[in-house]
Formats: C-alpha cells, structure tokens, sequence
C-alpha cells in the first residue's frame, strides 16, 4: 500500500466523502475503504484490471469504475493541500535557500523534466497520442523542490505535440513565462556582479532562459563551462530522483497504462497527489532511507534503490526529445556565464568539483 495503517486511515477520511455511495433496497454498496484499497493497491502494484476484479471479486467493469472515480477523488481531496503551488516571494525564496543549502546552487526555485507515459491506443484518436519514440503516450510535465516534492505539473499534453513545444504551450509555461507565480525578481548575490535572477534548472530539452538555466551544449566545450554543467546536473538531479521514486513506487508506471485516456490522465493525477502526500506524512514508508540518490565527500554518487527497482521492473515513462536549434536571448546567456564565473571562484566552488570533471571528462548525469 505504499504507506502506514494510520496515513491510510487519514487518506480514507480525506478521499472516502468523495467516494461514498448510497445503499438501497436491493443492495448495499462497495465500502468506501474497500473502493479506496482496491485503487492504491492497483497503483502500488501496477496488476491489471482483470487481475484486481480476481482479487476483490468484482466484476471487471465495477472494478473500471472504481479506479477512474477514485483516483479522480483522490486528486480532488488532496490537490490543493499538498500539490499547492508556491504563491508567495517568501515561499519561492523558501525553496531557494534549500537548494543553495543542500545542492550549492543560488536562486534555484526548482528543477524540472517532463516524461512521456505510455498508454493503450486510444480509440478514433489518430496520431493525437503518437509520439516521436514510436508509442501512444500522454506527457506529464513538473516541477519539484529541493526534498522531491512537486511543486507544478501540467498532465495530459498529447504525446504528439512537438515536446519543445511541450512546457511553452502549457498553462505553467505562460505563467513562467509572464511572471505570474510570485517567483521574486532578480536580486544581489554575493559572488556574482548582475542581480541574479531567481530560475528553474531543466535538461537539454528546454530553451535557454532568464527564468530557465539549462547546460551549456556539446562535446568539446571548456573545463569552466563542465563545471557549470556538473553543478547545474547536482541540482537537476533532484526531479531525475523524483520521477524515479514515483515510478518505482507505483507500479502502474512500469508498463503502458491499459485504460482510457480519461483513466489514464485520473491515474497520473492520483499518483503524483499521493507522492506529495506521502512524501509530506509517511515519508519513514513511502522513501526510507538509501531510496534516493546520495553522495559522499568526494562527489561520488552513490545510487539509490528506486533505480534497482525500475531496471527490474521497467518504466512507461521516457524522456522526452532535446530541443534543437533555438537562439538564446543575451540576457540568459549573461545569466548563464555569471553562475559559471561563481562556481569556479573562491566563494562558489566546491572542494572536489575539479577533480570530479576531469576524471570524468564531459560530465553526463
């Protein structure tokens, strides 16, 4: 189940109002703690339907029903509380100073990398879902703070969509874009000349940004530009370990999702509110200890176990395509250079981040 009795029991209390059902004269109704079991454990072991309505006798289309009400609940109940965006400078800055704090990296408001899902082809939908791997998929874009939580998301994008398109097409890419988050303008940081500009870190994948600090691109680039690669790959790292431990703990993303594109999105939806949940009440059960990636003194990573466990089990999430061809504004670029020029100074390097990058060469996390 992924979670202990008690943060059960407060789950139950929060989601079961949303699920119950009344009796009447000719029979009484699946419980709510029954419909609530029979979907995390559907979830958490991604088993087919058919396999849960075995389980539960139930038939299989009771069983459908279920799932798709009580993940859309589950959604609904736990949403605002725990999937809650930051609203305010104060908190925005909150989250800053813990990625300074845990992962050396200034101004930082989070990481982010969007995943394709895959799901069964969905009926008269045309190439809608088709995307460039080759598969039917729905495309989960987020964005998480410094200890793995969510913090934005945008599900459900059509797999076919051009994925550079992707984040600038969504609803959290124009309010990124426009600046209505409450993300804090840019401010003074020691080490660094510019007011620096508060920032997500992102992959390949994304456009060069003021509000979006990506690596610098190729092979064959200079010591100073790996070091600024190897510090911003630390900091991205954190959604890679994210997306890692919501992939192994519920097992319905080790396989393409086989429901309806409704079910499918309700299901992603469920999953990540109860990561956050999770993550925020029970995290001793849901992440102990050694499930995420670590590192010594040195620099050197030490896996976590969520990676075992989705190379045992497989993975329906795939990354999504780099971005090709883009110009950047000289404004990010001046972003950009004045982070590098602070990582290889006195007050922003760390002690093994040379030797890391040269044994190692073009550093690739």
């Amino acid at each position: 189940m992924r979670m202990s009795p008690e943060s059960f029991d407060f789950l139950l209390s929060k989601v079961g109002p949303l699920i119950n059902k009344q009796a009447t004269r000719l029979r009484q109704p699946i419980s709510t703690a029954e419909r609530l079991s029979l979907t995390i454990r559907y979830l958490a072991s991604g088993d087919s339907q058919q396999s849960m309505s075995f389980s539960y006798h139930m038939g299989k289309a009771t069983v459908s029903n279920i799932i798709q009400e009580t993940c859309q609940a589950i959604w609904d109940a736990l949403n605002e509380e725990y999937l809650r965006p930051p609203t305010s400078t104060e908190e925005w800055k909150n989250i800053a100073n813990e990625y300074m704090e845990l992962w050396n990296f200034p101004h930082c408001v989070g990481a982010i990398d969007g995943k394709h899902i895959a799901i069964q082809c969905p009926g008269n939908s045309g190439s809608l879902f088709y995307n460039y791997k080759g598969f039917f998929s729905i495309v989960l874009m987020a964005v998480c703070d410094a200890h793995y939580v969510f913090s934005l998301v945008n599900i459900g994008d059509f797999g076919s969509n051009n994925d550079s398109g992707v984040l600038q097409n969504s609803a959290m890419g124009r309010a990124l874009e426009s600046n209505t988050l409450g993300i804090p303008d840019a401010e003074p940081f020691e080490g660094i000349q510019a007011p620096l500009p508060y920032f997500l870190v992102g992959d390949d994948i994304f456009g060069l940004k003021t509000w979006m600090q990506r690596p610098f691109p190729g092979r064959n680039i200079l010591e100073n530009q790996r070091i600024f690669n190897y510090r911003l790959s630390r900091a991205r790292r954190v959604i890679e370990n994210t997306f890692g431990i919501l992939t192994a703990r519920w097992g319905i993303f080790s396989h393409p999702i086989n429901a309806s594109v409704k079910t499918a999105e309700a299901i992603t939806k469920a999953a990540v509110c109860l990561h956050n949940f999770l993550r925020l009440t029970n995290s001793a059960v849901y992440c102990p200890n050694g499930f995420v990636d670590s590192e010594d003194a040195s620099g050197k990573i030490k896996q976590g176990e969520w990676r075992g466990v989705v190379s045992r089990s497989g993975s329906a999430m795939t990354d999504i395509a780099p971005l090709r061809g883009r110009r950047n504004t000289n404004n990010a670029v001046q972003v950009r250079n004045g982070l590098m020029n602070y990582f290889i100074s006195p007050a922003g390097s760390l002690p093994w981040q040379w030797e890391y990058v040269r044994s190692r060469g073009q550093l690739q996390l």
